[in-house]
């Protein structure tokens, strides 16, 4: 079972909390928008510390690093199967200058030619409703989770 790690960045604005999210690179995901939103996150390797992984990938695809007092959240299983674990922290990210790692994909798939394509295209705060239809399906739990343990 292939794992993730990543980040959920949340502030608090009036009486909404917002939720920083990234939308994925590439060709294939060039005109989907809901539900195709996640937090910053990457695959970890088996016995890999996943919060220094998550904190990697955070890095790898906003040029930011985080800091703050991080939130263990429960781990969500994709549609795909992968198993995606993730820290929430409250904190605030200067959109002017992020900027994303490239990659090398296949494309189109099985055809032989590789793509180099932005991990990720798109950064943005979303409020809580909106955060949870843009969101992976699966990914919506970190929110719903979060806002329980905020209310508390």
């Amino acid at each position: 079972m292939k794992i993730s790690a990543g980040i959920l960045v949340f502030k608090k604005e009036k009486n909404d909390n917002l939720y920083f999210l990234v939308h994925p690179g590439g060709p294939f995901w060039k005109n989907k928008d809901e539900g195709a939103w996640s937090i910053p996150k990457g695959e970890a390797l088996p016995d890999e510390n996943l919060l220094e992984r998550a904190l990697t990938e955070f890095k790898e695809e906003t040029g930011k690093t985080i800091e703050g007092k991080f939130i263990e959240l429960s781990p969500v299983k994709q549609k795909s199967g992968k198993k995606i674990y993730a820290w929430a922290v409250e904190g605030e990210i200067e959109m002017s200058d992020l900027q994303s790692n490239t990659i090398m994909i296949e494309w189109p798939p099985k055809a032989g030619k590789m793509l180099e394509i932005p991990e990720v295209d798109a950064w943005e705060w979303f409020s809580s409703e909106e955060a949870k239809k843009r969101i992976n399906p699966a990914q919506a739990g970190f929110i719903d989770e979060l806002e329980k343990l905020l209310n508390n």
